[in-house]
């Protein structure tokens, strides 16, 4: 009976288990509750497993079924990867590309004017551009590639290092004329510090090496580092920031340092993309054009 199943069926059960319920799986594949329903009885049976514990209020996966979905998953999306990468016509580039990214200075500056340029060269590709800042996921939430700082620790992501963002502590000669300059990470807690998503600021020493992590208190919170840049301008506070964010400021001296003996070590600045075997063309030109970019510039 295995050789049977029908992948319809096994592509509506991971639907189902995705979603929470049979009415949202049906709504999302255009067809009846009742079908779904159908499919399910059908699969259950033919594999002579229960895969979903069904009452009329709660929808709960077996142990099977949970194992059996995790798999399928994962599959059904390789199979999605080949079946766009062979339907991708070979001559031409073309298609929809989604692609999240960090906002601030690297997306609205850095990937926005990447996207533009790319898209200029290849008038039969699309982008849609998000910059919504949560930690996205590629596969549920259907992203071809996302733009990222820090290291990779999901190893079914490939991520490749664009740059390393430099990290400077900033504040105005103002504000620490006024509250004074602090001389070790610690004293931070006695400062009025302006975060971003990031709370645990990290710094080492530059002789010693010795490695110190503060907890800074955020008087403004706002993952947006042009707001964060403009209060610190503001001398509302200090701030931890990429160092590109600001490098005019920087110059300027209306930003400075606030340590000397502590720095932060670099982030890397890197695409992450499906470990997939196939790949549509548009993806693997645009991710080509993204490395020669930043190589040059």
């Amino acid at each position: 009976m295995l050789n049977h199943i029908n992948l319809t069926d096994i592509r509506s059960f991971v639907f189902i288990a995705q979603l929470g319920n049979f009415t949202k799986a049906a709504e999302a594949m255009d067809v009846s509750r009742s079908h779904v329903s159908r499919q399910i009885t059908q699969l259950e049976k033919q594999m002579g497993v229960t895969l979903l514990i069904r009452t009329t209020r709660t929808l709960k996966l077996t142990e099977a079924g949970r194992r059996f979905y995790q798999q399928c998953e994962s599959a059904l999306h390789q199979i999605d990867q080949a079946l766009l990468a062979a339907a991708d016509d070979v001559e031409s580039i073309r298609g929809e590309l989604r692609i999240n990214c960090v906002g601030g200075y690297l997306g609205e500056e850095l990937i926005a004017k990447v996207a533009a340029e790319f898209i200029q060269s290849h008038p039969e590709v699309s982008i849609d551009l998000d910059f919504s800042s949560h930690r996205v996921d590629l596969i549920n939430d259907d992203f071809d590639i996302a733009f990222r700082m820090g290291k990779l620790e999901d190893a079914g992501f490939i991520a490749k290092k664009l740059m390393d963002i430099e990290m400077s502590t900033l504040a105005t000669p103002a504000y620490l004329k006024q509250f004074g300059t602090p001389e070790h990470p610690k004293q931070l807690m006695q400062h009025q510090c302006l975060t971003g998503s990031v709370k645990r600021w990290g710094y080492q020493h530059i002789t010693s090496q010795q490695n110190y992590e503060v907890h800074a208190n955020g008087y403004l919170q706002c993952k947006n580092g042009r707001v964060l840049v403009n209060a610190a301008l503001l001398s509302a506070g200090i701030i931890r920031v990429p160092s590109i964010y600001c490098l005019p400021e920087i110059k300027q001296g209306t930003l400075v340092e606030v340590f000397k003996e502590w720095h932060i070590p670099s982030v890397p600045f890197s695409a992450i993309y499906h470990k997939d075997r196939y790949q549509p063309k548009r993806l693997r030109t645009f991710l080509d054009f993204t490395y020669q970019w930043f190589e040059k510039n």
